[in-house]
C-alpha cells in the first residue's frame, strides 16, 4: 500500500488506510491521493496505467468523469445519485409499512443514496399511513450519537441543513403541508428534525431534487399505472421500494419501475453477494455480487485447431 497524502488529509481517510495496511492488504493495492479533485481526476484518468474508473457520488460529477473516461476509451462504473420512490398499495399493512419505512428513511439522518424518499401511497390507506409515519418520525430521538438513547444524529455539515430549509420553504410556498419537523433542532451542530411533507402533486422541489436528509415527501395515487408513471417521472433510477400483499401487484410494479434495484416488503439492498447499481442518470455498472467483476475484466475469445486448415 502506498499512502500519498499530505498531513492535512482527512484523519478518517488515513485511519482507514492504516487499518487496511495492518490487516495485511498487499503493498501497492491501495493508493490515496489527496488534493485538487479536478486535477487529480484529469491526470489519473489520462494515464495509460489506469484501465478502469469507478465513482460513487453526484450525477453532475459522474457525468463529467464519464466524459473524461470516454476520451481515452476507459471503462467506467458509475454509482450516482437517486431519489428513491416507494409504492405503498392499499392492501399493505399501513402501520407496519410506515414504521419500517421510517426507520430506513432516517438511517444516517437520511444521508443514504438508496434511502426511500418519494412516498406514493394508494388512496385507500393514505390517511392511516400518513398518521403512522408522522407518529414514527416524532418518536425519534435526535442528538449526539455518543449519547445513550440517540436514534438519529446530525447532518454532515451546515450546507445540508441549509438545503433542508430551502426545500421545506419551497414546499410550503407551493401548497404542501409540513406535518412534523421542518426546522433545525437546537442552536448547536447540524441537527434537523425528522420531517414529513404531504403534497397533492409533484410540483415542488422535494419531488424533483434528492434531499439527502431526514425528509419524507408523501403523496397519494389511485391506480398502479398512476403510481408507476409518477415514480418513473424523474431521470434517476437507483433504488425503489414496493409494499403490497398482492403477488400480481408486486410483479407488475417490479417490472414497471425503471430502477436498478427493487425491494418488495423489505430493504434487501446493498448486500455483498447481490448487484448494486442504477440505470438512467443514476449510473451504470454494478458493485457487489459476481456482476461486479464483469466491469473489471476483458472478454477474449480464442479459437484453435490442432493443425492449420488448408
Amino acid at each position: 500500500m502506498i499512502l500519498k497524502a499530505p498531513a492535512e488529509a482527512p484523519a478518517g481517510c488515513m485511519a482507514i488506510a492504516r487499518y487496511l495496511l495492518d490487516a495485511g492488504l498487499p503493498e501497492g493495492c491501495l493508493n490515496l491521493v489527496w488534493g485538487n479533485a479536478a486535477f487529480i481526476s484529469e491526470t489519473l484518468i489520462a494515464r495509460p496505467e489506469v484501465r478502469k474508473i469507478t465513482f460513487t457520488g453526484s450525477v453532475e460529477v459522474g457525468k463529467h468523469l464519464a466524459e473524461l473516461a470516454g476520451r481515452h476509451m476507459k471503462r467506467a462504473t458509475m454509482e450516482l445519485g437517486g431519489h428513491a420512490p416507494v409504492l405503498v398499495f392499499d392492501d399493505a399493512d399501513a402501520t407496519a409499512a410506515a414504521r419500517a419505512l421510517a426507520g430506513n428513511k432516517l438511517r444516517n439522518a437520511g444521508q443514504v443514496c438508496i434511502a426511500p424518499t418519494r412516498f406514493y401511497v394508494q388512496q385507500g390507506i393514505y390517511d392511516r399511513f400518513l398518521s403512522e409515519l408522522v407518529s414514527a418520525f416524532e418518536s425519534v430521538k435526535v442528538g449526539d450519537g455518543l449519547t445513550e438513547g440517540t436514534q438519529m444524529g446530525p447532518l454532515c455539515h451546515r450546507g445540508r441543513v441549509n438545503a433542508m430549509e430551502k426545500l421545506v420553504e419551497d414546499a410550503r410556498e407551493n401548497g404542501a403541508r409540513v406535518l412534523t419537523g421542518g426546522k433545525r433542532v437546537g442552536n448547536h451542530g447540524n441537527f434537523y428534525a425528522p420531517t414529513v411533507v404531504d403534497t397533492p402533486n409533484d410540483d415542488i422541489d422535494l419531488m424533483r431534487e434528492e434531499p439527502f436528509g431526514p425528509i419524507a415527501v408523501v403523496s397519494s395515487f389511485r391506480e398502479i399505472e398512476d403510481g408507476l408513471s409518477r415514480a418513473n417521472g424523474l431521470p434517476f433510477g437507483l433504488a425503489s421500494y414496493v409494499f403490497t400483499n398482492s403477488l400480481e401487484r408486486a410483479d407488475k410494479a417490479a417490472a414497471g419501475l425503471q430502477a436498478g434495484m427493487v425491494s418488495i416488503n423489505q430493504f434487501g439492498l446493498a448486500l455483498p453477494e447481490t448487484p448494486f447499481g442504477g440505470v438512467r442518470d443514476s449510473g451504470y455498472g454494478t458493485e457487489g455480487g459476481t456482476e461486479t467483476f464483469e466491469g473489471y475484466l476483458n472478454t477474449k475469445f480464442i479459437s484453435r485447431n490442432r493443425a492449420p486448415v488448408l
